[in-house]
């Protein structure tokens, strides 16, 4: 049973088996028989073999074959009859050959290697038809011409194959830049959001003077179940990583999805750590209107909001969230505050690609999402389409 066999070994037993019967014929054939039957074997070896093959490459191997058939064309001078024996078997190889080597050659060296391996092809049956003598140019042209047929087809194959190689290579490409970019936004919407929680309580720690033990204590609970959420998100990403080789293709990395049913759950912990007086609105019915996806891009636009507003506008001394129904039936998430329009925009540096990213989430739905001075402070707006309440 050869189920436990290596492909490349498979590959070698087949390769001497198709040598073997192509030399086999050439012990009783004159000597001029040969070379006829030592390049079929070649060949054959050459388009079964997997390249690269120590240091030689399927460009270098398929290159070198393709010059010394063409220079067996023309240095052939044995029976015209003989050439009928190994014509067929290579031929064949020399196509599977043009064909592998138009798929899988990078460029430049396709450019290169692909034409004279065609070559070849096309060329092979002047070895009978320069040296019979019923043939001449009429002949040779016509038998090129026919040689000419498979060869434009198996260049065909490999393109279309290359293509689709490409194709595949190019979406896993994409699939790997979309999982690295979900893993950055969790890392951003809410590992950062707890961090930024925590910074802000010890900063507010450092500069109370009238707090007590109970107060102390108090804020030390609020640091330790926000330095949780954050473990608990960075074991979620961590998870997601190492669970992406065992994946199917294509398939989306397991984060959570949330939704407008968790704000209360985000505003009352926003509200257990900030000084500013948090008033969410959240009209009936509105959560479970959106998809999955729309659903958790609008809970990622009021943390993100929630989390400028702890980094940019400290001295709020109130944040209302809405989440409800426009008058075309749309849903409208919003975050403002009163902080003034002299707010200072904070000591942090870097960032700045939350609301950025969202934008182009939000526009991908359909939507549209907008930020900047409102009244006698700051909005985030955000719109999204969805279907009507029946």
């Amino acid at each position: 049973m050869d189920y436990d066999v290596p492909p490349r070994q498979k590959r070698r037993r087949w390769c001497g088996v198709a040598a073997a019967m192509m030399l086999a014929p050439a012990v009783i054939a004159p000597p001029s028989a040969y070379l006829l039957a030592v390049m079929a074997a070649l060949t054959l070896a050459v388009s079964i073999l997997a390249w690269p093959t120590g240091r030689i490459s399927l460009a270098q191997a398929a290159g070198g074959v393709a010059l010394l058939s063409l220079a067996a064309d023309v240095g052939y001078f044995g029976q015209p009859g003989l050439v009928i024996l190994w014509y067929p078997f290579e031929t064949v190889a020399l196509l599977v050959l043009l064909e592998r080597v138009v798929r899988h050659v990078p460029s430049p060296r396709v450019g290169i290697v692909a034409p004279l391996t065609g070559a070849a092809v096309i060329l092979l049956p002047l070895r009978f038809t320069l040296h019979a003598p019923t043939a001449g140019l009429k002949e040779s042209v016509f038998a090129a011409l026919l040689a000419l047929i498979p060869a434009a087809c198996a260049t065909g194959v490999g393109l279309y194959l290359r293509s689709l190689d490409n194709r595949r290579a190019y979406a896993v490409v994409l699939a790997r830049r979309e999982q690295r970019l979900e893993v950055a936004r969790d890392l951003h919407d809410f590992v950062a959001h707890e961090v930024t929680g925590i910074v802000l309580e010890a900063q507010a720690a450092q500069v109370s003077e009238d707090a007590g033990p109970e107060e102390h204590r108090a804020l030390l609970q609020r640091i330790e179940k926000a330095g949780l959420r954050a473990l608990d998100s960075m074991d979620q990403t961590v998870t997601t990583l190492r669970e992406a080789d065992g994946r199917k293709w294509g398939e989306p990395p397991p984060t959570r999805l949330y939704g407008l049913a968790d704000l209360p759950e985000l505003v009352g912990r926003f509200s257990s750590m900030a000084a500013a007086e948090v008033a969410l609105s959240l009209e009936d019915e509105v959560a479970g209107t959106l998809s999955r996806e729309a659903e958790d891009t609008a809970y990622r636009v009021v943390l993100e909001s929630l989390t400028n507003v702890r980094r940019h506008a400290p001295q709020a001394g109130r944040v209302q969230v809405f989440a409800g129904r426009t008058a075309d039936r749309a849903v409208e998430v919003s975050v403002a505050d009163n902080a003034g329009p002299g707010a200072s925009a904070g000591t942090r540096q870097g960032g700045g690609t939350g609301l950025a990213g969202l934008g182009e989430r939000v526009s991908a739905l359909g939507g549209s999402l907008e930020a900047g001075p409102y009244e006698n402070g700051w909005r985030v707006r955000c719109l999204l389409p969805a279907p009507a309440i029946r």
